[in-house]
């Protein structure tokens, strides 16, 4: 039972928070904080419980430190969203709660099955809950996104279950170590590299990898914010994890056939989302293409497919929550008082929040890869990791477009402290929960780029755990 605590105890807590919106309507006002408290305990008790790398159900649910590392990752990303939302109007919609831990649910589902069809169940779970938490917003841009989310999210759902029929059909299993054994010792067929391409083209929707990345830019401009941070980071972080699980460990034996594939799809997702970010003027949808890009840097991880190139993306994923959830947590607290997310209207935002603009410029930095802060450290590893595979032009080519990246963080950078001066600008009031999360976002930042001995040897432990 001790094994199941966190799944247990995150199902019930989205119930209870069901119930009580239902029940009692005046606890409303309270389930915000109820379930920050419910969230904080489960990551304690996952915290203390750690893993025992054992399975369950023949392999078909893991607990190991790979999954234990992620869960614990998906539940600092919903106590994080949930205090960010805490000031938002789609608090007082009592079923949002519930929706963000049943999708908190779903991924920690997904980053412990062994096997397919537990997978597809816990990807469900995690997109129809974020097709309804898309459209919380009044207006009909949040309406538009949710509609281009159903309709996207289930084709790419239709794909990916394709793909896991295929490899079934070849494999005569659904248990990802038994058909890493199948594979390993027949001759590879077209069925399994069709098959293969399918759950590649299913992953590469949820991570929003070019050419199946169109639904992000509008689904992150028409989502709540908080809801766009939470889709961001935790969403993206889940399908890279069951990337990891599904090919490293079961189809590795025939790496050599989806490892060029994502080479291909790297390429043109860093130049994509870097290149199409620049003339971007809405300032969620430049951080939609940011977001892109980052994407392609992750890829890198996977090209590598050896100890140091998991353990970059464990590494790197800690540093896009953080970076992620600084940034748009600073977009939350403008758009609240200026009722826009342009980035002319970013001027004087150093002026008019000095704080604000830090956190901004911080969290900018990070995602570009400048030292001392955490990105460096996470790029450093990622790119590092592609240069022990032999891969050194990728390597350039990548750090090139992280270059590029630095002008269209930059032209933000630009617009909060070199504005008009002739221009009059009224202060930005930050409330205390925001203050928090900013505040814990920029500590992490600095200090993991500081000091990032203790994460680094951490992510190591694990991946040689994972690989082995």
């Amino acid at each position: 039972m001790n094994k199941y605590l966190v799944e247990i105890m995150t199902a019930a807590l989205s119930l209870v928070l069901l119930v009580m919106n239902l029940v009692q309507p005046k606890f409303k006002e309270k389930l915000g904080i109820f379930t920050t408290i419910g969230l904080f305990i489960i990551l304690m008790i996952s915290l203390l419980l750690g893993s025992d790398g054992q399975s369950s159900f023949g392999g078909a649910y893991i607990f190991d430190s790979f999954s234990t590392f992620f869960k614990q990752l998906f539940l600092v990303a919903a106590i994080l969203t949930v205090v960010l939302s805490k000031d938002q109007l789609i608090s007082k919609k009592g079923e949002f709660y519930a929706l963000i831990t049943s999708a908190l649910l779903g991924m920690m589902i997904m980053v412990s099955s062994g096997e397919l069809i537990t997978i597809y169940i816990g990807l469900e779970l995690m997109t129809i809950s974020f097709c309804i938490l898309i459209a919380f917003d009044d207006d009909a841009k949040s309406k538009e996104a949710s509609l281009k989310y159903i309709i996207l999210g289930a084709i790419s759902s239709a794909i990916f279950l394709y793909g896991l029929s295929l490899i079934y059909g070849v494999t005569q299993t659904t248990i990802i170590r038994e058909i890493g054994e199948v594979i390993s010792k027949t001759q590879v067929t077209p069925l399994v590299i069709l098959g293969m391409i399918f759950l590649v083209a299913g992953f590469a929707f949820k991570i929003a990898i070019v050419p199946f990345h169109m639904w992000a830019p509008d689904i992150y401009e028409g989502a709540p914010t908080p809801i766009t941070a939470f889709l961001a980071v935790a969403s993206k972080a889940a399908g890279l994890a069951v990337f990891l699980r599904l090919f490293m460990n079961g189809m590795s034996s025939v790496s050599g056939y989806w490892i060029e594939l994502v080479i291909v799809l790297s390429i043109l997702t860093l130049i994509l989302g870097n290149l199409v970010a620049i003339p971007q003027t809405n300032i969620k949808r430049l951080l939609a293409y940011s977001s892109i890009a980052q994407a392609g840097y992750f890829l890198l991880g996977i090209i590598a497919n050896s100890n140091i190139g998991v353990a970059a993306i464990l590494l790197y994923s800690v540093v896009y929550l953080f970076s992620n959830i600084g940034a748009f947590g600073v977009v939350i607290a403008v758009s609240k008082v200026t009722k826009s997310n342009e980035i002319k209207d970013y001027e004087h935002l150093a002026r008019k929040s000095p704080f604000l603009a830090a956190v901004m410029l911080i969290s900018l930095l990070s995602l570009a890869g400048i030292p001392p802060l955490a990105g460096f450290i996470g790029k450093f590893y990622l790119f590092l990791s592609i240069i022990e595979k032999g891969q050194l032009w990728l390597a350039f080519f990548s750090i090139g477009m992280s270059v590029v990246s630095v002008y269209y963080y930059l032209k933000i950078v630009k617009v909060m402290y070199f504005g008009d001066e002739s221009r009059s600008f009224e202060s930005i009031k930050v409330t205390a929960s925001t203050k928090v999360v900013l505040t814990l976002s920029v500590i992490v930042l600095v200090i993991f780029g500081i000091y990032p001995t203790q994460l680094i040897n951490l992510v190591m432990e694990i991946s040689k755990n994972f690989l082995s």
